[in-house]
C-alpha cells in the first residue's frame, strides 16, 4: 500500500529535471510578458497617440511589441511539442526499455496504477503550467495596440488565447504514453509522437474556419467587415453565382463606370464570408473538444493495451 500511495512522489522524483525545465519555461515566459507589457506596451501606445496627431511618425515601438506577441503566440501554441517529446521519449518508453516499469510492477504496484500515476502527475503539472501560459498571453495580447494586431485568427494566436493550449499538451502526453507502450523504445516513440501531434495540429488548423457556421454578407457594393472579423472569402456575384477574386478585379471609378463595368461582366452584387469576433469561443471550444477527444481515445487505448500485455 505504501508503494501505491507513494507513486505520485516517485514519479515527481524520477522526472524532476523535466518538471524543473517546464517550471523554468513557464516562469521565463511570464517574466518576458511582464517586461513587454511594462516597458514596450506603454511606448507603443504613446507612439500611436503621437501618430494620431501628427502627419509623420515612427511605428517602431508598435512593431516591436507586435513582434513580441507574435513570437509569444508561437511559443505558447507549440509548447505541446516539448511535452510530446518528453512523453514520447521518457515517460513510458524509457522505463519499459530500461526495465524500471517491470520492477515497479513487482513492488505491489499494478501496471494500471503505475500508468495512472505516470499520466496523472504530469497531466496536473502540464495543466497548471498551461493555464499560466494562456492567462499571461491573454493579458499581454489585450495590451497589444490594434494598429499592428494580427487578430485572433492567426494560426498560433488562436490556440494561445484559450484552453486549446492545454488540450494539445494533454493530448501530446497521452499520445506519447501510447507510443511508448506500442514501441517500447524511446527514440521511435519520440518520432511517432511528434509526427502524430504535428499532423493533428496542422489538420485542425486547416479545418479551423469550418468548425462553426460562418457568416455570409451580400450586397450591391462591397461592405466593410465587422471589427476584427476573420475574412474567409470574398468576391462578386455573377448572375447570382459566387466568383471569388475574379481576374478583372472589382469595378471601381465613377458611378457610371462602375455600373457599366458591372453590366459588362454580369456582376449583380458582392459577397463576403467571414467569422465574426463573437465566434472565437465557439470555434476555439470545438477545436479544444476534438483535441481532448483524441487525448481521451489515446489514453483509453493505452490502458487497454497495457492490460492486454500484462494479463
Amino acid at each position: 500500500m505504501n508503494a501505491v500511495n507513494g507513486l505520485p512522489w516517485t514519479v515527481l522524483r524520477v522526472h524532476r529535471p523535466a518538471l524543473a525545465l517546464w517550471s523554468g519555461f513557464v516562469a521565463a515566459f511570464t517574466g518576458l510578458l511582464v517586461w513587454a507589457v511594462a516597458v514596450k506596451a506603454g511606448k507603443a501606445r504613446a507612439e500611436l497617440v503621437h501618430c494620431a496627431h501628427h502627419d509623420t511618425c515612427s511605428t517602431l515601438a508598435t512593431a516591436d511589441y507586435g513582434d513580441v506577441m507574435r513570437w509569444g503566440a508561437v511559443v505558447v501554441c507549440y509548447s505541446f511539442y516539448a511535452v510530446a517529446a518528453w512523453a514520447g521519449a521518457c515517460l513510458v518508453a524509457r522505463e519499459l526499455e530500461s526495465g524500471t516499469a517491470r520492477l515497479a510492477w513487482t513492488q505491489s504496484v499494478s501496471p494500471v496504477r503505475w500508468l495512472t500515476a505516470q499520466l496523472a502527475v504530469p497531466a496536473l503539472v502540464v495543466t497548471l503550467g498551461g493555464a499560466v501560459l494562456v492567462s499571461m498571453f491573454r493579458w499581454g495580447w489585450s495590451n497589444n495596440p490594434d494598429r499592428l494586431d494580427d487578430g485572433w485568427s492567426g494560426f498560433s494566436t488562436f490556440v494561445a488565447l484559450g484552453p486549446a493550449t492545454v488540450a494539445y499538451a494533454l493530448c501530446a502526453l497521452a499520445v506519447g504514453a501510447l507510443a511508448g507502450l506500442l514501441l517500447g523504445r524511446a527514440l521511435p516513440a519520440l518520432g511517432v509522437t511528434l509526427a502524430v501531434m504535428l499532423l493533428l495540429n496542422q489538420t485542425l488548423g486547416t479545418l479551423r474556419a469550418g468548425l462553426w457556421p460562418e457568416v455570409t454578407r451580400t450586397g450591391a457594393t462591397e461592405a466593410a467587415l465587422p471589427h476584427r472579423a476573420w475574412q474567409l472569402e470574398g468576391g462578386v456575384l455573377v448572375h447570382g453565382r459566387r466568383v471569388a477574386d475574379p481576374d478583372y478585379g472589382h469595378c471601381v471609378g465613377t458611378a457610371a463606370r462602375i455600373s457599366r463595368c458591372a453590366a459588362e461582366h454580369g456582376i449583380t452584387g458582392h459577397y463576403t464570408v467571414y467569422q465574426p469576433l463573437s465566434h472565437f469561443w465557439p470555434l476555439h471550444l470545438v477545436e479544444t473538444g476534438i483535441v481532448l477527444a483524441v487525448a481521451g481515445a489515446a489514453t483509453a487505448t493505452a490502458f487497454r493495451l497495457l492490460r492486454r500485455r500484462t494479463a
